[in-house]
């Protein structure tokens, strides 16, 4: 058995793990990443940037498929035809060019990477096993960055004909029905997705809501365009069993089948905590997820926890600046971490951003605010894109004017997302916002109109 020694061994290879590693290299720390399978975890391989690789070439496909707005601007195209195993080779592709980046990067910054699976021992030592051999590590700082995993349902469990994302994201060929249990973000973008790509889709909600995280405002612009795509939204519905292509659902005690070729599982996702040895260490616990404090220290010292097995939001940027933070920390600077300027994107179609308080929220934290819209109909670069459903809406104290909540949904709203943030990170007033120049023609110009019209003077509505 090979003996190592570092100063820092960081568990899990994810967006917040090689992050921490990278960036405890670029700091001089001896730094060792483990990683079971590979570099990138969950969202780079599986999760984050295939599903958008797919949601894009799903979009294609489809204003192919249905050119009333290709027409309109005096296009005319033949059928199209899609092949399938091309668009997984292409979004493979992606996938395989940014783990090989993030295995260069590494190097780089000098840390030493094993690909193996990992067992803690106790908070300074692990062994990892590999095809290779064993390895055991000592070492200072222990980081946990173990990630997460689809939640199953004990009537629908994964295998065969009965999907996770993950599974999802693998198909090779595209069902000709497809029902998706669960309409949170993740269940929404791969359902829309399959309905470009002409599968017919229904989607299945336990609760009363689409997006549940989202407030109605936001969420029905996605659902007038479920209704253009012919996807069937069923809410306050439960799902039962699944047999032989039938779906059974259950709602006011009533049952029905659902043709389904396939079914995608999507309520959820939970922490990966079992398999590695995590129950010998003496942690507190928030329930399943491995309890922290503002800098990521654990209950134990020296050993630390970051990303989606630290609970919600479980998204990958909030674990790439978990990680950064742990990586300075251990170097001996000064840090903590503020979680009111993390922006939450949703990659429907239309897509939703949402940072900050709502205006629920905010009315229930102070009595008096302000709340400012502007509709992308009235933006003349949404109308040149031929797509101006949506609006910004803008959120702020009303007695200082402080900016307590910035939220948006439509056409590429997303690549806003930093600007919302940076507002709200840097404690921006209505009048920061309004007074910035905002470049025209461009979607960003409803930012700034939307904190206008929270000021009681918008120009363009």
């Amino acid at each position: 058995m090979n003996e190592l020694r570092c100063k820092v061994l960081i568990i899990g290879g994810g967006p917040g793990g090689y992050v921490a590693a990278i960036r405890a290299g670029q700091l001089g720390l001896d730094t060792i990443l483990v990683e079971a399978d590979r570099l990138g975890g969950t969202c780079l391989n599986v999760g984050c940037i295939p599903s958008k690789a797919l949601i894009h070439a799903a979009g294609a496909a489809h204003a192919l498929r249905e050119p009333r707005a290709l027409n309109a601007i005096g296009l005319e195209l033949g059928p199209p035809r899609l092949d399938f195993a091309k668009t997984v080779g292409w979004k493979d592709s992606i996938v395989a060019r940014l783990t090989g980046g993030v295995g260069v990067l590494l190097k780089k910054a000098k840390v030493r990477t094993l690909l193996g699976m990992a067992t803690i021992i106790d908070g300074k030592t692990a062994i990892v096993r590999s095809d290779t051999g064993e390895s055991r590590i000592a070492a200072e700082h222990l980081v946990i960055a173990s990630g997460s995993e689809p939640t199953p349902l004990p009537a629908l469990k994964f295998g065969g004909d009965v999907l996770s994302s993950t599974d999802a994201l693998a198909l090779t060929e595209v069902p000709e029905t497809l029902a998706v249990v669960g309409a949170g973000y993740i269940g929404m973008e791969l359902g829309q997705a399959f309905a470009k790509l002409g599968v017919k889709v229904t989607i299945v909600e336990a609760l009363p809501k689409i997006l549940p995280l989202y407030d109605s405002e936001l969420t029905q612009p996605v659902a007038r365009r479920l209704a253009d795509l012919e996807v069937e939204t069923l809410v306050g519905v439960r799902a039962l069993s699944f047999n032989k292509g039938s779906l059974r659902v259950e709602a006011d005690g009533k049952e029905r089948a659902i043709p389904a070729d396939k079914v995608l599982v999507a309520v959820g996702r939970r922490p990966r905590t079992a398999g590695f040895g995590l129950e010998t260490l003496d942690l507190a616990m928030s329930g399943p997820f491995v309890r922290i404090d503002d800098q990521c220290a654990t209950s134990m010292r020296n050993v630390w926890a970051i990303g989606d097995v630290t609970g919600e939001p479980m998204l990958a940027h909030r674990a790439m600046a978990q990680g950064e933070m742990v990586a300075e920390l251990v170097a001996g600077e000064k840090r903590a971490f503020d979680n009111k300027a993390i922006p939450a994107i949703c990659f429907t179609d239309p897509e939703i951003v949402a940072v900050g308080l709502s205006p629920e929220a905010a009315r229930a934290a102070r009595s008096e605010i302000r709340v400012g819209h502007f509709p992308f109909r009235a933006n003349g670069r949404a109308m040149t894109l031929q797509d101006d459903e949506g609006f910004v809406r803008v959120v702020a104290r009303a007695d200082n004017h402080v900016v307590l909540g910035i939220h948006a949904v439509g056409h590429g709203v997303s690549e806003l997302s930093s600007a919302f943030s940076l507002a709200l990170e840097m404690g921006a007033r209505l009048e920061d916002i309004a007074l910035t120049i905002h470049a025209h023609p461009t979607m960003s110009e409803a930012f700034n109109e939307a904190a206008l019209a929270a000021l009681s003077h918008a120009l363009h509505i």
